[in-house]
């Protein structure tokens, strides 16, 4: 039996084995991609986290892995499938059958993106329609493209794009955009980006390809001729294999403070999944040394033993 499992190999998860580690901890990680680091992959350009300014999203990802494998740490691939509460500890289950015992589990599962929910997302997806401009913009070269969304990530996807598009049409459903002002700069002084405010999502047109989005603005409809649709609407929290045993707040984040602990005796959430005011790969990676800290703490008050759920 494993003193703790880690859920999700993004920063959080990394974090967390890096500590679990350093703490002389029996764990492992279980991630649901082969040599998986979370959506930080997905990320062009990393301003944000400190003293390694201006590193690509995959090579910074590839650094957080890499520590935690020169620790020794042991990754099981899998998609975790349920969580079944055992002997005072859990069982957790993985989608080819296999399962790990174990006395606590710290959830770093993160988040995935939100979907549209519109007429011809699911039937164009991956024929136009993407959720990451990192991953699928090079497609677009010369091209034209949408951007749904008026956070952070939807105005760097559009910052991005334009440096490989002819031209991008940012849509919002708002007359102001969630994003940060410098981002909002800078999108305001790209020639090739056109803003379309007030503007609801109604259909991905198309053939065999994306060739369209009919948008609802301010009560008058109209298409935007693209060739393709990123959307940037915010994310979900994986944590429906939790549901019933951990509380979750109306969005379904699991409920838990920077000490990550739940309401789940022995089950600590960390990263993008919980409930929290920022998230960042700075905080996610905060988030995993917490967590650990309080897998830590749960241990000792039991004497290294656990408790009856």
């Amino acid at each position: 039996m494993y003193d703790t499992i880690i859920v999700g190999s993004g920063a959080a998860g990394l974090s967390a084995a890096v500590y679990a580690k350093r703490a002389a901890l029996d764990f492992a990680v279980i991630e649901k991609e082969y040599l998986g680091t979370g959506q930080i992959a997905e990320s062009e350009r990393v301003d944000n986290y400190l003293g390694l300014y201006g590193e690509s999203g995959y090579e910074l990802g590839e650094k957080f892995r890499a520590h935690a494998e020169a620790l020794g740490t042991t990754f099981i691939e899998g998609e975790v499938t349920e969580i079944i509460p055992e002997n005072g500890g859990y069982r957790v289950v993985i989608s080819d059958g296999n399962s790990f015992a174990a006395k606590t589990v710290v959830y770093a599962a993160g988040a995935s993106h939100r979907r549209l929910d519109i007429k011809g997302e699911a039937e164009f997806s991956g024929r136009g329609v993407s959720y990451c401009a990192v991953c699928d913009g090079a497609f677009y070269k010369d091209k034209d493209a949408a951007v749904i969304g008026g956070g952070d990530t939807a105005l760097g996807d559009a910052l991005y794009l334009s440096k490989l598009a002819r031209k991008v049409y940012l849509v919002h459903r708002r007359d102001t955009f969630r994003a940060n002002k410098a981002l909002q700069e800078q999108v305001l002084s790209k020639d090739n980006i056109e803003t379309v405010l007030n503007a609801v999502p109604v259909e991905i047109t198309g053939e065999k390809l994306v060739n369209g989005l009919r948008v609802n603005q301010s009560g008058t409809e109209k298409i935007l001729s693209v060739n393709g649709v990123f959307a940037a609407v915010g994310t979900v929290p994986d944590s429906g294999v939790l549901k019933g045993i951990a509380d979750m707040d109306g969005n379904g984040y699991i409920i838990a403070g920077e000490d990550c602990v739940t309401s789940a005796k022995g089950i600590f959430a960390a990263g993008d999944v919980r409930t929290k005011a920022l998230r960042q790969v700075i905080t996610a990676a905060a988030d995993g040394a917490n967590s650990i800290l309080s897998v830590e703490k749960y241990l000792s008050e039991n004497g290294g033993q656990i408790r009856e759920n």
